[in-house]
């Protein structure tokens, strides 16, 4: 039983830690692109519009959108159901095991949208990306961690990975509640009525994958025209899977999980990355990261992150709500909280919705990722290096 539970997680845990090194260097990529004599070349490829259909029956969407809002849902898919997983069967099924986590995320999610809306709060139109900070990067954080071998408990190791989907679970609320633009009834209820079938589906226990994918798509297209973000699609999909605690044989959930996660970590996140990281560094200087959005985002992902993770998780600990991971003390603790400021992948997704109308701003969102993203990492990495003894 022992196994069985665990399989899972330790599955996730390596495909996660191998694929960080493969965002990173999709990351390092488009910087090099958008930087050197392809930089242009890089940009209008971004922007070539590509038609799949007819021009009366299809969609005509740029590289970057089929990339955002049509990859993008199938990533959001398979976070959700790593997810479900995690709070039917996984680390975040047990009340006193989720509760740790999940305090931690919310004082994550709280203290940098918080350190953000100061620093902008004179600043109008910037008050818009107060969610970027707030998500942290699963592949990333727990690249770093993978770094380390066995320097690093289990139990942290665990947590960091329950965090950062709470994490995740917390930046889909925003962008369903947040970050949805002017919305198209008539869709709505077709994607309400889309939603109903394949609560059916799972009503009745269909366990094929086809049937789940036929009306996926259609679910899909409806959100992309009701206003909601499309990739909200992905995760309403995710959400009807069949899983129960103690199947026999893999249930739908596991098959799809594992079927879909290796192209989403080594494809489309990678992918994402190489479209979305690209900014051009010439002229930049220390004045330009002390502007409004990188510097509110910098102070979120670097600061913001780890003191509320590492504060609100204290809190609860001393107060006797939730318990401290084992083999573990404050200083480990707090040097894992310090990698939840890797928000790489999610805030970057964040702040192409929070500047859609406002592209002059997404330079300074992807400078403010990059190196709040790059400062956690260095930081936890090297404190964990002090702090853990290397098992022999």
């Amino acid at each position: 039983m022992i196994n069985y539970i665990t399989t899972p997680f330790k599955w996730f845990f390596r495909l996660e830690a191998a694929s960080g090194l493969v965002l990173l260097f999709a990351a390092i990529v488009a910087l090099y692109l958008s930087n050197s004599f392809l930089s242009d070349y890089y940009f209008d490829t971004l922007n070539i519009h590509f038609l799949i259909g007819t021009e009366n029956f299809g969609l005509d969407l740029s590289i970057i959108h089929w990339i955002n809002d049509v990859l993008m849902a199938i990533f959001f898919f398979v976070v959700t159901l790593e997810i479900k997983r995690e709070f039917i069967q996984g680390e975040l099924s047990k009340p006193k095991q989720a509760l740790l986590p999940i305090i931690g995320a919310v004082g994550g999610m709280v203290v940098p949208a918080l350190i953000y809306i100061i620093i902008n709060l004179e600043n109008g139109y910037t008050l818009r990306g107060w969610a970027i900070p707030s998500a942290t990067d699963i592949a990333f954080s727990i690249g770093v961690l993978s770094l380390l071998g066995t320097r690093v408990p289990l139990s942290l190791k665990v947590f960091l990975v329950a965090l950062a989907i709470i994490d995740d679970l917390g930046a889909i609320v925003i962008i369903a509640f947040f970050y949805s633009s002017d919305l198209q009834y008539n869709y709505l209820l077709l994607m309400f009525v889309t939603f109903v079938f394949l609560l059916i589906l799972n009503k009745l226990d269909v366990k094929k994958i086809t049937p789940y994918l036929i009306v996926g798509i259609f679910l899909w297209y409806f959100t992309f025209g009701s206003g909601i973000h499309a990739t909200i699609s992905g995760v309403l999909l995710a959400s009807v899977i069949p899983h129960k605690r103690h199947e026999k044989d893999f249930s739908l959930l596991l098959k799809m999980e594992h079927l879909l996660s290796p192209y989403v970590a080594y494809g489309i996140m990678p992918l994402f990355a190489l479209a979305n990281a690209g900014v051009v560094l010439e002229g930049m200087s220390i004045s330009t990261m002390l502007s409004p959005v990188p510097l509110g985002i910098i102070c979120g992902l670097f600061i913001g992150k780890q003191l509320g993770v590492f504060v609100f998780s204290y809190i609860s600990v001393k107060l006797k709500i939730a318990e401290m991971p084992t083999n573990s003390n404050w200083i480990k603790f707090y040097a894992v909280g310090i990698l939840t400021g890797i928000g790489f992948t999610m805030s970057l997704f964040v702040g192409n919705l929070a500047f859609v109308d406002y592209s002059e701003s997404m330079s300074g969102v992807k400078i403010g990722v990059l190196v709040g993203s790059f400062l956690s990492a260095l930081m936890g990495y090297f404190l964990l290096l002090l702090v853990t003894k290397k098992k022999i």
